[in-house]
Formats: C-alpha cells, structure tokens, sequence
C-alpha cells in the first residue's frame, strides 16, 4: 500500500533504507505533502519481506534488449540541436520504466527526490501547502486529502478536487513529482491552482505556503468526557505515540473513544498495526497481505490492547486512505468499533521501496492487502456505518456535524 511506510521520524528514515520495507502509500501522499503537503504508505520501516516467486518471471526475459534504446540515444547525441545531460537522460529512462507498469503507486525516485518524499513522510518539516497529491483512473491530478488547518486546508481545497492548472500550466500528463515540485516553493510564497470540483465546478484558488510540521497525533478528553485522538499520518513512531495518549486517556477515566482518521493518507504499515492493537486482543488478525491468491504476509494484534473494551466510533472520510483503512477496515470487521462519516479513499495495494545502485529508490507495488472480513478494498473504499457530512456552511463556521455525530452515537 504503499500505502505506508514506517517510520516516521527517526524510524522511517531507517526502515526504508532496508531493502523491500512495505509501504502503505497513497499515490504519492507524501510526496505531495511535500509540496502539497503526500503520503508514502511503506508498510514497515523496520521489517523486511520476502518477496515470493517472481510473478513475472515466466512473461518476461531475465534481461532487456536495449538495442532500440540505444538507436535513440545515439540519434539525440548526434542530432538534438541543444544540450543533453547524461545523468538526467539515465534517470528518464529509469522513471519511464517504472511509469510503463500503468501503475500510479510504482515509481523510481532520484537520491534528491527520495531524500524529500522521506522527509515528507517523517513528517519533518518542509515548505508547502499541507495537501496529498494523487492521480485518479484517467491519470488526473487530484488531491487526496488536504491536512487539517494547513494552507490548502484553510483556502479550502477538498478531498477529490481535480488540479486543471498550477500557476496557470495545465497539469496533463504531470507525475505527482512533477506537480510537487511545481506547488512547493518557498515559505511566503504564492501558488495558484485552477480546480475542478465533482467534475463540473471550476475554482481559482490562491494559497500561500507555508513550512508544514504535522504531529501525527494528537489527544484531548473533550467536554462530555469522551476521549479524542487524531491520527494525521502514519509516520515510525506514530505507534507509539497513540500507545502513549491512549494511556493517558484511559489514566483520565474515559469510557468512550473517538478516533479520528479523516484526511489520513496513510504511512506506514506497521504503524496501522501498532495503532489498531490498542484495541484489539493479542493475535486477533487485521490484515494480510496478497500476490495473486498467495497469502505472503499476515498482520495480527501485538497485544497492547490499551482502549480494548472501551466503546469507540472511528471517523473517516474521502481522504482516508491507505494504512487508515486498514485500521478502520480491522476495527470495524473485529466489532470494536463503528464507522462514521464518509466513504474512504480506496487503496488497498501495497509498496515496497528497494534501494537502487546508483543512489535511488524504486518504489513498487508489491501485493493487495485484504481486511478481516476477507476484503480488498482497492478503488472501492470503505463505507461508514452512518453516513455524515459537513457542509460548506458547517465548514464555514467550524461546525464539526461528524464529531458531533460520532459522540451522539456514543451515548
């Protein structure tokens, strides 16, 4: 999924490192993020995976023919009326390998781009507007979730608008790289985007950037005496930090719970877990992981059941994705809590990031992860038990009709 990918902060930056770290991604969440505000969804940044058979070994020869490709270059060396720089030639070459798998989840990174996507991811600070990025079906530039109370938050981007134009350039055939490095910009500074919103209203909206920082998690009893927690992102250490609030929740005598995973892109996998085990008893499974009708990988509870048995609402929206449905998908299936509010994104494929010899990384799409209930999730979302929306007026004055949805259910 790449959906994640573990390790935010200081264990992300390890975990990926490691040769096929699962990744829990959303499109290009963190990627964006960077210059959006996007999110990676490695699955764990500190465990490996074996990869399994080579699924393509029987379709594809073990080596290419290059011969054609050499019939190009030598044509641009000899005839381009301009400058060409063979390292940049190389690392086209390289994306447009990855970009020719039809697959908007595998992508090669440079060094200098996979040093900001990891940055991005870790959530360790960066200039911005605070948005995933994405591409939908028919390879349009869409944001995934804007982050709450970030820039493009605050102009009011939605989850699903469809980016026409930045700073007046049409986005077609833009990679989310590409669009990243068009948004992000200096802290100040201005961009303008061209939306188009459910595909019919089209929208000029100014944002000025600013340096995105995102706690991953943040906690608060409010005043009924639920507990809250926000999850934002699944970064390497936001495990243990819910683990942390979780406690001092229950330490507050708590007896209901809210977990908040709107505009969640995703992260890491092994963060999903850590996070849907503070409910669940140990062993209980969560999630697995497939190539094909292969099982490769099984996910079950580690145990550190904190909130279980403590009555809980999940809250979710278009900009849940990733590593935020599998928490909702295994709460949900293992009857510990309900969904409120609106259907999630749907990715329910996973990433591995593989380090490359010349410094780079190839992010790839690995397997489809599967829910309890036996699942996929991929394109389709996961639906709320009660539907909830906020309006643009509720929006407007701050009126949070799916938090108050979700404590009225609670009571």
């Amino acid at each position: 999924m790449q959906p994640d990918t573990k390790g935010r902060g200081d264990a992300v930056a390890n975990a990926v490192n490691q040769k096929g770290k699962r990744v829990s991604l959303v499109v290009a969440i963190f990627v964006a993020m960077a210059t959006f505000g996007v999110g990676v969804r490695v699955g764990d940044g500190t465990i490996s995976f074996s990869r399994g058979d080579d699924k393509n070994s029987s379709t594809l020869p073990a080596n290419l023919d290059y011969s054609s490709i050499d019939d190009v270059y030598g044509t641009l060396r000899q005839e381009y009326d301009g400058k060409l720089d063979q390292a940049k030639l190389l690392d086209g070459m390289k994306k447009g390998l990855a970009e020719a798998a039809g697959d908007p989840y595998t992508e090669y990174f440079t060094a200098a781009e996979y040093k900001k996507f990891d940055e991005q991811l870790n959530g360790t600070g960066f200039s911005g507007v605070g948005a995933e990025l994405g591409l939908d079906e028919d390879k349009n530039l869409i944001v995934v979730s804007p982050i709450s109370g970030m820039p493009a938050d605050k102009a009011g981007l939605k989850a699903k608008d469809i980016i026409a134009e930045i700073n007046g350039e049409t986005t077609t055939g833009f990679s989310i790289e590409e669009a990243v490095g068009k948004i992000r910009g200096k802290k100040g500074s201005e961009v303008q985007l061209k939306i188009i919103r459910d595909r019919k209203e089209t929208l000029d909206i100014k944002i000025i950037r600013d340096d995105i920082k995102i706690p991953s998690v943040e906690a608060r009893q409010l005043d009924d005496g639920t507990g809250y927690m926000r999850i934002s992102t699944f970064g390497g250490s936001t495990g243990e930090l819910a683990a942390q609030k979780a406690q001092e929740l229950k330490d507050k005598g708590i007896t209901s719970m809210v977990l908040d995973l709107r505009g969640n892109p995703g992260g890491v996998v092994d963060s999903a877990i850590e996070v849907s085990s503070l409910w669940l008893p140990k062993g209980k499974l969560i999630m697995q992981e497939k190539r094909g009708s292969t099982v490769i990988k099984t996910y079950t509870a580690n145990g550190n059941n904190i909130l279980q048995g403590i009555k809980t609402v999940v809250l979710i929206d278009g900009g849940s994705a990733s590593a935020s449905e599998i928490v909702a998908g295994a709460l949900h299936d293992s009857r510990v809590a309900s969904l409120i509010g609106e259907k999630s994104y749907g990715k329910g494929v996973v990433q591995g990031i593989d380090p490359l010899k010349d410094g780079g990384q190839l992010k790839v799409t690995v397997a489809r992860w599967y829910r309890p209930n036996g699942q996929n999730i991929d394109k389709k979302g996961i639906e709320p038990d009660q539907k909830s929306e906020i309006s643009d007026e509720d929006a407007a004055t701050s009126k949070d009709t799916q938090l108050e949805a979700a404590q009225a259910a609670l009571k």
